[in-house]
């Protein structure tokens, strides 16, 4: 099982990691909520999350840590480069650029991207899809 460290500005900071028990089913045709680092191409690899608010709640920051993400197997190099990190949903897209690669022995190993939210209401936009993507995929939410 995956850990989460939480880093708290506030008590109300709050993390996802994987939950493994968890099976997801849906039964509409609602677009399933997912994170792209190149257009067109789902990474299958669930993250660990880091959240952290101010404790006013006007700003917050999502750290995001993927090991060993999809996107660096030789079968997706030739659907192009890495430009962001994107979240999509029903919503449409949040987006990133803050992306970086971590290396060890000359070989990509993660990649840890940070969604900045500059507002109460890109951080409501934000929770939303990570409720969306936590079904669709098996995260589960603790509060600090």
């Amino acid at each position: 099982m995956k850990t989460v460290a939480v880093l708290a500005f506030a008590s109300a900071a709050s993390a996802f990691a994987p939950t493994p028990s968890f099976t997801a089913s849906r039964f509409s045709t609602e677009l399933e909520a997912s994170i792209q680092f190149v257009r067109g191409l789902d990474e299958k690899v669930v993250p660990d999350v880091k959240l952290t608010r101010a404790r006013d709640g006007s700003s917050g920051t999502a750290t995001f840590n993927f090991v060993n993400p999809n996107v660096f197997d030789a079968s997706t190099a030739a659907q192009g480069d890495v430009t962001g990190m994107f979240m999509t949903d029903e919503e449409g897209e949040i987006s990133t650029t803050d992306v970086n690669a971590r290396f060890a022995n000359g070989k990509p190993q993660a990649i840890e991207s940070t969604y900045v939210m500059k507002s109460p209401d890109e951080w409501d936009r934000f929770m939303r899809f990570m409720e969306r993507y936590g079904e669709d995929n098996g995260l589960g939410f603790s509060q600090a």
